[in-house]
């Protein structure tokens, strides 16, 4: 319908900007939004407001204007304007019940577009980061919260046409990869973590156990890409370090396995090493004039570029520092063609943001200042009986990702962790999320799918028995939709027709958690209406429609939970 009205007063525009001889070429934008009073209208647009300078005419006057060049439609019960020169539309029933129909005709389809096309009509290439764990224990709450975002901002920019690459950045390099090979090594030896000669800054999990046993016993491990079998010699550095990250490598995996993410590409820091990236884009920056020696140190003009302070590249120890590989792994992305980047990472990354941007400008191949995108999410908090659960008996340290899902299960644990602003923190009550209550939105929204798969069940049950041909749910979409007039199906049907745009504006924001609440106040309407109405009753006419209706909702409910990577349930 929004669409609708859009191509409408774009009609409109055209036709009055030639009667007002004003050039062809005049630019408009058609802002269309839903008035948060009801009394103000379905839609209300400030297009009389936007053509007024050009026009050189009063917004009211150009308004009286749009309305009479607008074409005829049989959806607009009335039109008036309001204020400066807004003009509100007010639909008639026949526009609000047309949603049930596009959406049963649509299926899962319904809210998907080709917002992330080119001019071609070619979907464009974007990449989302997620997780990027190290590679030096299991998965805590705080990169499930990650990988819950993460997921849920690809298929959101799947569902609006794009072409969505998942990958995942193991840091497998540096100082913390160093600290683990120690770690592992004190275990090997016998070296209890109490002792004063275990490693300062060591792991103290009981996964470092795990990980130094299988070692010794010559262990063969499996990851993504890798296969590494353990030399079982303490002495042998090396063997520990790379079966070890491998090891964790595949630790990892099984946890994403658990909480239902999968990934299209894995990228190792090592590999930029390894193949020159690094060395390259050092020299790449170098070559366009953008460093300087200081204090036998390699330098960034990254001031040039909006940062607070130049940044050291090259240490005087030779060394690179951590945000160098990064610049080099971005520029690697540009490479391959992505026009959007979007890196979901933890709210400390916050000041790597400026540097690794100012990098990539520096290398002057034509990378926009702004580019990559950034989504940054706040700690979690995890709480049980009114207090906070601090420690896993696995990581020693931290509550681990498969904790959660242990304890309350994949679907809430998704929820929860992207039912939230990713900049806000987030406090996961398991007692609440293990709740078969309505207090919990998982099992109200899951509750409200499963009520309308009961009522077509018993619908379909009773037309078998009756040998009723012709009753399957595909037949809905052809039934007469006049009986919805109540205020609960009005509210069901306006609440349906917001899908697309809210589906357009949560991948827009970068914000998953606008489908999480959408999908809340969706079941809300559908448990009232269930709660105020019957369905199977002997007015078929009606008992069509209402089926109809919550057929539709069925589908949304099922479509919304989809991208956040929920079941839809047909029971509970």
């Amino acid at each position: 319908m929004k669409a609708h009205l859009t191509q409408l007063l774009a009609i409109a525009a055209k036709t009055i900007i030639q009667k007002n001889g004003a050039p062809d070429t005049t630019e408009f934008n058609i802002l269309l939004e839903r008035p948060k009073s009801a009394e103000h209208g379905d839609f209300a647009t400030n297009l009389a407001l936007a053509l007024a300078k050009p026009l050189k005419q009063n917004p009211r006057t150009i308004a009286t204007q749009i309305i009479e060049a607008l074409p005829v439609s049989e959806y607009i019960a009335k039109t008036e304007i309001a204020g400066a020169g807004f003009i509100n539309f007010f639909l008639n029933a026949q526009s609000q019940q047309a949603v049930v129909k596009d959406i049963l005709t649509a299926g899962a389809q319904y809210g998907r577009n080709q917002n992330g096309q080119d001019a071609e009509g070619k979907p464009q290439k974007v990449q989302v980061e997620f997780v990027s764990a190290n590679p030096t224990g299991p998965l805590h709450v705080g990169h499930g919260r990650g990988a819950a975002v993460g997921d849920c901002l690809a298929r959101l920019l799947d569902a609006n046409g794009w072409d969505v690459t998942r990958e995942f950045y193991y840091n497998d390099a540096g100082a913390q990869i160093d600290n683990l090979t120690r770690s592992v090594l004190a275990r090997c030896k016998g070296i209890s973590v109490e002792h004063e000669s275990f490693p300062e800054n060591g792991y103290r999990g009981e996964y470092i156990n795990d990980i130094a046993a299988a070692f010794l016993t010559k262990h063969t491990v499996v990851a993504d890409d890798i296969e590494v079998t353990a030399s079982g010699e303490i002495n042998d550095h090396e063997s520990i370090r790379s079966f070890a990250v491998a090891y964790l490598r595949h630790e990892q995996d099984l946890d994403l396995k658990a909480f239902q993410i999968e990934f299209d590409v894995f990228s190792l820091e090592s590999a930029l090493y390894a193949t020159g990236k690094v060395e390259q884009t050092v020299q790449a920056l170098i070559n366009s004039g953008h460093t300087y020696e200081l204090d036998n140190a390699l330098w960034l003009k990254t001031t040039d570029f909006g940062d607070d302070k130049d940044r050291v590249m090259r240490k005087s120890d030779g060394g690179y520092t951590y945000f160098v590989p990064d610049v080099a792994y971005h520029a690697e992305k540009w490479n391959r063609g992505f026009v959007r980047v979007i890196n979901e990472q933890g709210a400390d990354h916050h000041s790597t943001i400026t540097r690794v941007r100012a990098g990539l400008q520096a290398l002057d191949v034509g990378i926009p200042a702004a580019w990559p995108d950034y989504v940054l999410h706040q700690m979690v908090t995890v709480m049980r009986g009114g207090e906070e659960v601090k420690l896993s008996k696995r990581a020693g340290s931290y509550v681990t990702l498969r904790d959660l899902i242990e304890e309350v299960g994949c679907d809430a644990t998704r929820y929860f962790l992207a039912a939230r602003r990713s900049d806000s923190q987030l406090v996961f009550d398991i007692d609440l999320a293990r709740a078969q209550t309505n207090d919990n939105p998982v099992f109200y929204i899951q509750y409200a799918h499963a009520r309308i798969c009961s009522v077509l069940t018993q619908w379909l049950n009773q037309a078998a028995l009756l040998n009723k041909d012709g009753a399957d749910v595909a037949s809905l979409k052809d039934v007469d939709l006049s009986p919805l007039n109540n205020p609960h199906e009005t509210a069901l049907m306006q609440r349906l027709s917001t899908y697309p745009e809210t589906v357009v504006n949560a991948a827009t924001e970068l914000a998953p958690h606008v489908i999480a609440n959408y999908l809340k106040e969706l079941a809300s309407d559908l448990h009232s209406y269930y709660n105020e109405y019957k369905f199977l009753i002997d007015d078929e006419a009606v008992k069509l429609a209402r089926l109809s209706l919550i057929s539709a909702t069925q589908q949304v409910l099922k479509n919304g939970l989809d991208l956040l990577g929920v079941t839809a349930k047909d029971r509970m």
